[in-house]
């Protein structure tokens, strides 16, 4: 049985090997979301992204290339995509900067607000299965459409999928029916959702019917708001 100054001791050593355990991890997330670059878009220059990465000058960045850690995905219109560590964000020319790569809260809303870019298309980051894309409201389609590229990606086994026939530029393709375990956009998160990925090439996810029937869709002017009905 130990003595009583041991005892002591033994417990000391017990909290302090806790204490730094507790300020490793500690230390570890604030360094994480202290290496998350602060990126604004200041604009599109000949189809490329003008990128302000920690308030430093802009610099114009092609789709498919880097500047200072941030990937450029796409660039269009009055938007751009862009990634970092896995995580994808959609700026806006004259937004306030985004810090790519923190955390994403866990989900627990019911309505998501969308609003029109230029071109009057509907978009929002999201996520499937929690690794992030970039959605694209498409009324016309029945179900989530994806592309290889991004199915692959974000590993979904979409070859164990029921084949299907999909259009293509180039003619009928094959293409795979597949389930969704979570769609994402903000804090509202939806399971068990069909999706079809396709041969198609396409910088979006089709946000289609098998998830806007989920939920009221409202139209005011340029905004889109979608409240969940289950």
């Amino acid at each position: 049985m130990p003595t009583p100054r041991r005892h002591r001791t033994l417990q000391t050593l017990r909290f302090a090997a806790a204490g730094a355990a507790g300020l490793a991890c500690a230390t570890v997330a604030w360094a994480q979301a202290a290496t998350a670059p602060a990126v604004a878009l200041s604009g599109i220059l000949g189809g490329k992204a003008l990128l302000v990465v920690d308030g430093n000058a802009p610099k114009a960045v092609a789709p498919g290339e880097s500047h200072r850690g941030v990937k450029v995905v796409s660039a269009l219109g009055d938007s751009a995509t862009v990634e970092i560590a896995g995580q994808r964000q959609t700026l806006r020319i004259g937004g306030a900067p985004v810090n790519v790569g923190q955390p994403i809260a866990a989900p627990s809303g019911a309505r998501i607000v969308l609003s029109a870019d230029s071109g009057g298309h509907f978009m929002g980051q999201g996520a499937i299965n929690s690794k992030p894309v970039q959605f694209l409201v498409d009324t016309g389609a029945t179900a989530i459409g994806i592309s290889l590229s991004d199915a692959e990606r974000i590993g979904l086994d979409y070859k164990k999928g029921e084949p299907v026939n999909v259009g293509t530029a180039n003619g009928v393709a094959r293409g795979w029916r597949i389930r969704l375990a979570s769609v994402r956009i903000n804090d509202v998160e939806v399971r068990e959702i069909e999706a079809v990925v396709t041969p198609n090439a396409m910088p979006f996810v089709l946000l289609g019917n098998s998830y806007l029937s989920r939920f009221q869709m409202t139209r005011n002017n340029e905004q889109m708001v979608l409240e969940k009905r289950f």
